[in-house]
């Protein structure tokens, strides 16, 4: 993938998540106030915010069963109330009623894998590695990549290729891989990506990453859902925010970032009439005061510890309604 969320390495430990600093000193954590971490990890954002001031709720979601498992390690010693829920953040609302909570002081939303998903060859997110074609955040429902390319037509396929992964030779790809599994389905991470590495023309192949890249992005985002996860976590974790609350999201691709550019803007509008109208109309009120009118890019010295955190961006925005 293009991308990649640095929460923590393989045991959650000496790897410093991205843009730590930054996220911390944005959310600004308060004797008292409730923060959810909605991409919790490994743990290592939730594990700086509980640092920076013990007397926090800490609510840290993840769809996946092993990240949390790592985490709740990572933040045992903290104890008091931290609270680890299975799930996705986009259903924030359902998760934080069930624990009884009502208005939240800040929102986290890391939006990549983590370290030791991507270096897992079990989980089938890397062509680094032989390994299933899995690709599953959540691995107890949905289906896998192996299913979607197995199945899928090659007009399907060429879409969300296109789409997902922005990549010019989608259809040239998705013919290669409808081909190839009339032989035999297409099962390993390395089958997928040496076929597509050969539909995509020599001469095009990209400089700085591999030509599998854009396509195993893609499958991954439509695999999990990811970017209309993403629409509808930006709205649960802003409605859930009282006023004065931020949130912040690291985003690690050009699909992410606009989605999340977008919706922060538009909480930061006022009036959205047409300009030929005399008179407003729509009654909207400016929601949101934006924190970052540039997105926060990862530092020079910390892409060169971390060459994963060198395509992030950060932005933020402080709810004022």
């Amino acid at each position: 993938m293009a991308s990649g969320s640095q929460r923590g390495s393989a045991d959650g430990r000496g790897h410093s998540p991205v843009l730590l600093k930054e996220t911390v000193a944005l959310l600004a954590p308060r004797p008292g106030g409730i923060y959810v971490d909605g991409t919790v990890g490994l743990g290592g954002h939730a594990e700086a915010l509980l640092e920076a001031e013990p007397g926090i709720t800490l609510v840290g979601i993840d769809c996946d069963e092993e990240a949390l498992g790592h985490a709740a390690t990572r933040l045992a010693p903290f104890g008091g109330p931290v609270h680890l829920v299975h799930g996705s953040y986009r259903d924030l609302a359902v998760h934080l009623r069930r624990l009884g909570i009502g208005a939240i002081d800040g929102v986290l939303l890391d939006l990549g894998l983590s370290s030791f998903q991507l270096d897992s060859p079990a989980r089938g997110f890397s062509f680094r590695g032989e390994g299933p074609l899995d690709m599953r955040m959540d691995r107890s429902q949905g289906k896998t990549a192996a299913d979607l390319v197995n199945r899928a037509s090659a007009e399907e396929l060429a879409t969300l290729i296109r789409r997902y992964g922005e990549e010019r030779f989608a259809q040239k790809i998705a013919c290669a891989i409808v081909a190839a599994r009339t032989r035999s389905p297409i099962q390993t991470t390395q089958e997928l990506a040496d076929l597509v590495r050969r539909a995509v023309p020599r001469r095009f192949h990209p400089e700085r990453i591999d030509a599998a890249t854009r396509t195993f992005q893609a499958l991954r985002i439509a695999v999990n859902r990811e970017l209309e996860n993403l629409e509808q976590g930006l709205t649960a974790g802003f409605e859930a925010l009282r006023a004065g609350g931020v949130m912040v999201a690291i985003s690690y691709h050009s699909l992410e970032d606009r989605i999340v550019k977008t919706f922060l803007r538009e909480k930061a509008l006022a009036c959205t009439c047409p300009p030929d109208f005399p008179v407003c109309v729509c009654g909207k009120a400016v929601e949101a005061e934006i924190l970052t009118p540039r997105p926060i890019l990862p530092s020079a010295t910390e892409v060169s510890s971390n060459s994963r955190s060198r395509s992030a961006k950060l932005r933020a925005a402080r709810k004022v309604i």
